[in-house]
């Protein structure tokens, strides 16, 4: 797990807001289990808070990666990319997290191919404390990492302007890397190492 240095800690800190913002972490109105403003920011002080990270691919004929699906938002004037992200809500099991926030970011024609077990590739740890971890000054977060292949057409809904596909090589590059938040941008690595054994 990377450490964030200290004399990094403000412009990692506002790329991560920056990202996370333009998620849309709040829930507003909605089905039971949904929070408000007031109640997601208690909340984030007493308990970790659950999230899922999804990173899309697209598979050839044969299983391997062809292609890595990067988010682009909109926040605050500026461009940054992310991966399909979100908390898990109460009584929200993972499969149907991952399948919600899919849809509200790609698309209900992205035709996720969910494997038979959800068992992440990877757990990112984020702590509001430098230097602990991947850093979120707003909460101690759990994230669960998925690779999941899509089959469909992506098209960005919610607060997403645009969305990419990337080659492994590409998604691999600093400089694409350097537009998303720190924390993603680690669990974007992990994913690329993952699939490159599988090669």
């Amino acid at each position: 797990m990377p450490k964030t240095p200290a004399n990094n800690v403000s412009a990692s800190q506002n790329r991560h807001n920056r990202n996370m913002d333009a998620l849309n972490t709040f829930d507003g109105s909605g089905p039971e289990g949904w929070l408000s403003p007031e109640e997601l920011e208690f909340v984030r002080h007493k308990v970790p808070i659950l999230y899922v990270d999804v990173v899309p691919v697209r598979l050839d004929e044969r299983g391997r990666t062809e292609a890595v699906g990067l988010v682009l938002c909109m926040n605050g004037g500026s461009l940054h990319r992310s991966l399909v992200s979100g908390r898990v809500l109460f009584h929200e099991t993972v499969r149907d997290a991952i399948a919600r926030h899919i849809g509200k970011e790609l698309g209900q024609m992205a035709l996720p191919r969910f494997p038979p077990g959800i068992v992440p590739f990877t757990v990112g740890e984020y702590f509001p404390t430098p230097g602990e971890g991947l850093f979120d000054p707003r909460q101690h977060a759990v994230s669960l990492g998925y690779i999941i292949p899509m089959s469909g057409d992506c098209t960005p809904n919610s607060d997403a302007v645009g969305f990419s596909w990337f080659t492994p090589e590409e998604a691999g590059a600093p400089d694409l890397q350097a537009e998303m938040s720190e924390g993603q941008a680690v669990i974007l690595r992990r994913a690329l190492a993952c699939l490159s054994c599988g090669r």
